[in-house]
């Protein structure tokens, strides 16, 4: 009789196990990954919506600490050192806080990223950064909390903060060109041609030393003369272009014109034939 009844509390429990119903989360989570230059950055966040609540002076109010979202704290890792403005801060994981305010928010980067909300004792210790930025007014609703990343670049991006009508937006800078530079360093030691072009591009998008972009670009074409790359010829001509070196980046562009016809790649044919029509030369 004792083995009938715990076998009968045993099928209870599994059909109670069992039959527990999965509901949708009410702010649910989100993970963002984001490279800037070199640097990646992973959010994770909850996402609380607004449902005809009035949120900033209503839900949030002005002037008091904010978990900058809904349940765990909201978390930024970064792969390395990284920048807010001006200060330089150490890889590793941080807690998003900010004050909303009617005209001006503060956004903070907490270094305890292990709290539900709030920590229990605020500590200005652990605020590793705070910033002070505007407030801006958008045009719609935003039903749904939402961060993004924006205005990406080799070197920064803004992390923007929206809800409601309202958009506050931090920016956040890498040492991508200090990166780059000691690889370039290390590699020149005895670069292959890619190298040599990795580098040469670099310089060229980065605005830094023409002459230098100019050595490596055309020591990169020298090195594969055997085999000529529509690519590295494209390059070489805006890199001469950019050095005042108008007839051998004509000379160039029209090297890579005919290798890129070959090979029927039809940007690159595009491109050149605009660049040459932009030079004087078609």
């Amino acid at each position: 009789m004792k083995k009938i009844v715990l076998s009968l509390f045993v099928v209870a429990l599994s059909y109670v196990t069992n039959a527990q119903i999965e509901t949708p989360a009410p702010s649910p989570f989100q993970k963002i990954e984001q490279k800037v230059g070199l640097t990646d950055i992973t959010l994770e966040y909850s996402r609380p919506s607004m449902k005809g609540r009035k949120i900033f002076g209503g839900l949030e109010d002005y002037g008091k600490v904010w978990r900058t979202g809904a349940n765990e704290n909201t978390k930024l890792t970064f792969s390395t050192d990284f920048m807010i403005d001006g200060k330089t801060l150490k890889a590793g994981t941080y807690a998003l806080y900010t004050i909303p305010g009617k005209e001006n928010w503060d956004i903070m980067l907490y270094t305890d990223a292990t709290n539900w909300g709030n920590p229990r004792q605020w500590d200005e210790q652990k605020v590793a950064a705070k910033v002070t930025v505007p407030a801006q007014d958008i045009p719609m609703d935003i039903e749904t909390f939402t961060i993004t990343f924006d205005d990406l670049t080799n070197d920064s991006a803004v992390l923007g903060i929206m809800w409601e009508r309202t958009y506050v937006g931090l920016k956040i800078n890498t040492p991508t060109d200090m990166m780059v530079s000691k690889s370039i360093d290390k590699v020149m030691t005895g670069p292959t041609a890619n190298d040599m072009y990795a580098a040469a591009v670099y310089y060229l998008q980065a605005d830094k030393d023409i002459n230098k972009a100019q050595t490596w670009i055309d020591k990169a074409v020298e090195m594969t003369s055997d085999s000529p790359r529509f690519w590295f010829l494209r390059q070489q001509s805006l890199i001469h272009a950019k050095a005042g070196k108008k007839k051998s980046a004509i000379a160039a562009a029209k090297e890579s014109l005919k290798y890129a016809e070959k090979a029927n790649n039809a940007g690159y044919v595009k491109m050149n034939k605009a660049s040459l029509k932009e030079w004087g030369a078609m």
